[in-house]
């Protein structure tokens, strides 16, 4: 079992100070601007989600591509949430995930698209919230080997 600790304190307004004992940086984070007057440029709770979802992919990626023993240059991801009013609530009505990989041309792009699509579906984030979650992969095959 593992445990995860995260504190808030509320600091005027709309904001507030996301800390943990044990990290040694402090996030300061906002209700957004749309919903209840914050500000521009904070992050807010969607932007934190969403950072969350994006975040476990790609750990969860990490872990699959090493254990299945495949090679990658780099990897970079991009996380969008669409958030609308339904009967008077906010609902995020789906999450896109987009992943860029670079391999190596020695990879078969198709192998690193399952394991995108196996990251996806038992990222521990993922699978606790209820929204949809898309991923839209992009998969770039160079000549470069990986260099580390």
């Amino acid at each position: 079992m593992h445990t995860y600790e995260v504190n808030l304190k509320w600091t005027g307004k709309t904001k507030g100070i996301l800390s943990s004992t044990i990290l040694p940086k402090e996030i300061e984070m906002e209700s957004p601007p749309e919903y209840s007057n914050g500000t521009e440029g904070m992050w807010t709770p969607e932007h934190l989600l969403i950072a969350k979802i994006n975040s476990c992919l790609m750990s969860t990626f990490l872990t699959i591509a090493d254990n299945s023993k495949l090679e990658f240059i780099s990897y970079e991801s991009k996380s969008i949430c669409t958030v609308e009013i339904i009967s008077g609530k906010h609902l995020l009505l789906e999450i896109m995930l987009k992943p860029k990989v670079v391999v190596p041309y020695s990879q078969k792009p198709e192998r690193v698209k399952k394991i995108l699509e196996m990251s996806k579906n038992v990222c521990l984030i993922s699978n606790a919230i209820k929204t949809p979650i898309r991923l839209d992969s992009e998969i770039i095959v160079s000549e470069i080997q990986r260099s580390f």
